[in-house]
């Protein structure tokens, strides 16, 4: 049994710098503490440090200086409890291509959990819920590349689900969706019970989502408030290159 100690907080990142081996400062001095069950949207522009910042969540990357815990168990280089942090954090990337390789979804879906070692009826439950949860059940025995690019997304999401992680982080979720999709994604978002960081662009999904959000640039987080009130502050989007759609307004959207 790996030791940890369990707490209400999902993520915790304190004091986090790394800089690349060419000497790029990409994080300096990072912190982020997410609650359980809450839904974080992590904007700025491209260059700021967010996929960085991802990478650190389940150990591809390791701090120069700084941690990162997850769930109370802290990021390191220990084999077993970096398996434990990885099954802990969900990354969903923006293509579903690059994490659907097999000839169904259910085999997809069942990947990640047989490769923790369940079986049978265990392993069934699992490939169940997680699809179940996405709405994507009765397409459990169809190829994935079959799919449109909405469902695609959906199974991926599942693949994730399926390893019940502690923190489910998204990148640009809404990215190439038609709207009926885009919809139909944040209408099970919604409904996850489960910690949520989402890296995105679409500043009304963020708002739709999000009760909260943080602004990364420049290695830095620089706001960090509900998300209402960073979209509202048209000064603070401007300088660091962010822009809502035009027409577009904040306080018209109901809250996430």
């Amino acid at each position: 049994m790996i030791g940890y100690v369990q707490t209400a907080v999902s993520l915790d990142v304190r004091g986090v710098r790394y800089a690349y081996p060419d000497g790029h400062l990409a994080l300096n001095g990072v912190d982020l503490t997410v609650p359980r069950g809450e839904r974080v949207a992590l904007l700025g522009p491209n260059g700021a440090g967010k996929t960085t910042l991802v990478l650190h969540l389940n150990g591809i990357l390791t701090p120069t200086e700084g941690t990162v815990s997850v769930g109370g168990l802290t990021v390191s280089r220990d084999r077993a409890e970096l398996a434990e942090v990885r099954r802990r954090v969900g990354i969903v990337f923006q293509d579903p291509d690059d994490q659907l390789f097999l000839p169904t979804v259910a085999e997809d879906v069942a990947f990640g959990p047989a490769n923790l070692g369940l079986r049978g009826a265990e392993l069934a439950e699992r490939v169940d819920e997680a699809l179940a949860a996405v709405k994507m059940s009765e397409h459990r025995d169809r190829a994935p590349h079959h799919l449109s690019f909405g469902q695609r997304r959906r199974v991926a999401v599942a693949t994730v689900l399926a390893m019940r992680p502690e923190i489910l982080v998204l990148d640009e979720p809404s990215s190439n969706l038609d709207p009926a999709a885009r919809r139909e994604l944040a209408e099970i978002l919604r409904g996850l019970p489960v910690t949520l960081l989402m890296v995105t662009h679409d500043l009304p999904y963020a708002a739709e989502l999000c009760e909260r959000a943080v602004i990364l640039d420049a290695g830095r987080i620089v706001a960090d408030a509900a998300t209402r009130e960073i979209l509202g502050d048209a000064d603070l989007l401007a300088r660091h290159r962010l822009e809502l759609p035009y027409g577009f307004t904040p306080h018209s959207l109901p809250r996430p």
